[in-house]
């Protein structure tokens, strides 16, 4: 492709972006034309009276009634811009980068942007995310002179204003994934998005959109005075019909900056960036599996994971020595990483580390003592055994408020300790256990000899594992209302805290704490994963304190329990065959082949 055909596609693709911005513009000035109309029915009927034409009782009424009607409408359409332009457009929750501590990162963004010849971004910060891209942080008073010059796409007129450059925002594990061709592959056609982003009327228009957009959500906002609420409400109103009316408008202004960016892009890094784009997929995939199967166990727990980014490298690795990649991607990790442009990487990824845990799962903005951060090499013992005993004391809890008797042999040693036998001996159905349910019906005189009465004693089968379920549910939820420790993340501090690494001013933050999670990671847990998840738990801590197994961490799969020094990948099916059908035979023959003895008392915490 040459440079003047890319240089065609790039200024259709701006200048379609450009007329629909000009489209939004129109809808601007047409609500201000419909604000203004009344006024300019009262000036003509003031002026007409004046002069001596528009005389009369009707006439003066007529005055009166629009100027009255011109004064009201004047103050509505004034609340409604005051609010559209100044209120705080939301921002993305994320970490800065200064210059100083990443130069090399600024240097290559800035080369890149004189390749692409488009403005540099104003700055760089990181999300905890797989994406990239370019966001206006200036607020829609502010903004720095324009330059006087030609008025040719992306150069803006003279006396016509340009806002900053917008900031770049970088998907963290891209830095510690990609190499640096890589990313800068990736980035190309981000960066070249500042070009029709520095044209006065697409920026004109999308401060309009985005102040529509922030006016929406302060009418949302709950206000005590009735008379707030009906302005509010008024207001709500407003930005809304407009916003309906620019929306697809906006859609396609950005479709065709989009297009202009990747047009333009694409004399840079070309070849690369087909191989950085499967790179993006492939580090998408791992961090989805780190953070729902190997952070999220620990946020739980009231720990997050320091190093999450470094995590991907490590999923991403094990990933590749399954899947018999590992010749391929060795070559490739002897390049330089991405993250070598930072002068701090591991403190980077420590705040993005955290960022994450307070978007995905909540949590307070700095470590406390319910709220600590957990090395990888902590993570088996910290995390995993933590969780597992916390469950299995919680489960043993419930049973006991169950009325559940510890174990059905009074002779055997410490007849009161948690053991794994008496979660075994609870859910097993009776007719599992060599014994059958008496029928629906009978007297005492004709009961069927071996059979277990459901009415008479407890319920069997599912209803066990339903009530178990049940209590657990209603224990968890106790637990996470009184904030105990090792239960839950910890408390989300109150709306108006300040937003990570600087970002909100005093008492103005740019995103809402009190929102949090902003992005869950899973729903709630069900009532049986809960039951399956404690039970599991009751095993592993049998195989640890009888057996000698030990906990794990598995980059994709999370906690593990390796028993001999292999990973226990078959229990899962086993405890579901025992809540889910009463049938402990599958469960008691692993736990006589892994050497675990169920009648041991077990630690718990």
């Amino acid at each position: 492709m040459t440079s003047t055909s890319v240089g065609i596609g790039a200024e259709a693709g701006a200048q379609a972006a450009r007329s629909r911005a000009l489209a939004v513009l129109r809808i601007r000035g047409r609500a201000l034309a419909m604000a203004l109309l009344p006024a300019a029915a009262a000036v003509i009927l003031l002026t007409g009276g004046s002069t001596g034409h528009f005389v009369g009782h009707g006439w003066d009424t007529a005055r009166w009634i629009v100027g009255a009607l011109a004064v009201l409408v004047l103050l509505a359409a004034a609340a409604v811009a005051l609010v559209v332009a100044r209120a705080r457009p939301a921002v993305s929750p994320t970490v800065p980068i200064p210059e100083e501590s990443a130069p090399d990162l600024y240097r290559m963004m800035r080369d890149l942007a004189d390749r692409l010849d488009v403005p540099a971004p104003s700055a760089i910060a990181l999300t905890p995310d797989c994406d990239s891209w370019l966001e206006d942080r200036t607020h829609p008073a502010h903004g720095p002179p324009a330059p006087k010059g030609g008025d040719e796409l992306g150069t803006p007129g003279p006396h016509r204003r340009t806002p900053a450059a917008p900031v770049l925002v970088i998907g963290s594990p891209f830095l510690w994934w990609m190499r640096v061709g890589e990313l800068r592959a990736v980035l190309a056609p981000v960066v070249a998005g500042t070009g029709p982003s520095a044209h006065p009327d697409i920026a004109a228009a999308r401060r309009f959109v985005r102040g529509l957009d922030a006016a929406v959500g302060v009418s949302a906002t709950p206000a005590r005075c009735p008379a707030a609420r009906l302005v509010c409400a008024g207001v709500g109103w407003v930005a809304r019909l407009l916003l309906r009316g620019c929306r697809e408008h906006a859609a396609l202004m950005e479709r065709g900056v989009a297009a202009a960016a990747a047009e333009r892009a694409q004399a840079v890094d070309y070849g690369l960036r087909i191989v950085a784009q499967e790179q993006v997929g492939l580090a998408y995939a791992g961090w989805d599996r780190l953070l729902t199967r190997v952070a999220l166990p620990a946020w739980r727990m009231g720990r997050w994971p320091s190093r999450l980014d470094a995590g991907v490298v490590a999923a991403l690795t094990e990933l590749s020595r399954r899947d018999r990649l590992a010749e391929g991607f060795a070559s490739r990790l002897g390049e330089r990483p991405a993250c070598d442009l930072l002068e701090e990487p591991g403190l980077v990824d420590e705040a993005a580390s955290l960022l994450a845990a307070r978007l995905f799962h909540g949590g307070p903005a700095e470590p406390g003592p319910a709220w600590s951060p957990v090395a990888w090499q902590e993570y088996p013992d910290e995390v995993v055994d933590r969780t597992w005993r916390t469950e299995a004391a919680r489960l043993h809890r419930v049973l006991d408020a169950l009325g559940v008797r510890a174990t059905p042999d009074p002779a055997a040693p410490e007849p009161d300790g948690p053991t794994l036998a008496r979660v075994l001996d609870h859910l097993t159905v009776p007719s599992a256990a060599g014994s059958r349910p008496c029928p629906p019906a009978y007297d005492a005189d004709s009961r069927t000899p071996g059979c277990e009465d459901e009415e008479a004693g407890e319920p069997a089968g599912t209803e066990r594992s339903a009530a178990l379920a049940a209590g657990l549910t209603a224990a968890l939820a106790r637990e996470e209302h009184e904030g105990t420790p090792g239960t839950t993340a910890a408390a989300v501090p109150p709306s108006g805290g300040p937003a990570p690494g600087g970002q909100g001013g005093p008492g103005s933050p740019l995103w809402d704490d009190g929102a949090l999670p902003l992005f869950p990671l899973q729903p709630p847990r069900t009532a049986r994963e809960l039951l399956a998840d404690h039970v599991t738990a009751m095993v592993c801590c049998a195989a640890v304190d009888t057996a000698g197994a030990t906990p794990g961490l598995d980059w994709l799969d999370g906690p593990s329990l390796l028993v001999g020094g292999e990973r226990a990948a078959d229990l899962t099916p086993r405890v579901l065959s025992l809540i889910e059908e009463g049938d402990p035979a599958p469960l008691r023959a692993w736990l006589v082949k892994s050497g675990i003895r169920p009648e041991k008392p077990l630690r718990l915490v």
